[in-house]
């Protein structure tokens, strides 16, 4: 389990995404950061959440706010992935599992009694500064990015 604690400095991440680009939490200064890590591509659930943050990619937008969604998906999944549903956020990839590790969101599992590692559905927003203002972990996927939303619209400016 990682050490973030809100108050204090998100870690460094730099990223490929499904964009063809890299992005990085320094190159994201003066923007809030909304980091949301999902198990995989083109499942139920993560496909839900991508779609939600996507609907409301307009709204973070004019708050300031930029949406990363994290898994260990390879970019051509994470391509295929945002085309089949028009995902309007960016999808980033952390084949290494760095990134993922850092955040503390590399975790045992246990479905149907077999345990397995695995991502743990969570989410941190990130002040304009860089520093972690709130964290969601064993994220439930209704009303999640709406939620997020509001923390994000009543962060001080």
């Amino acid at each position: 389990m990682s050490d973030i604690v809100i108050g204090k400095p998100a870690p460094a991440f730099k990223l490929p995404t499904a964009e063809g680009e890299n992005v990085a939490l320094s190159k994201l200064k003066g923007r809030a950061v909304v980091l949301y890590f999902y198990p995989r591509d083109d499942t139920p659930g993560c496909t839900a959440e991508a779609k939600d943050f996507s609907g409301l990619s307009r709204q973070f937008e004019k708050a300031g706010a930029t949406v990363i969604g994290v898994s260990k998906d390879s970019l051509k999944a994470h391509e295929k992935f945002r085309d089949k549903h028009d995902l309007k956020v960016t999808l980033a990839s952390d084949e290494s599992g760095a990134t993922v590790e850092g955040y503390g969101v590399w975790v045992e599992k246990n479905m149907y009694g077999k345990k397995s590692m695995g991502i743990e559905r969570a989410t941190f927003l990130i002040d304009s500064k860089g520093v972690v203002r709130q964290i969601w972990r064993k994220v439930k996927v209704p009303g999640h990015a709406e939620e997020v939303l509001k923390a994000v619209k009543d962060l001080p400016q």
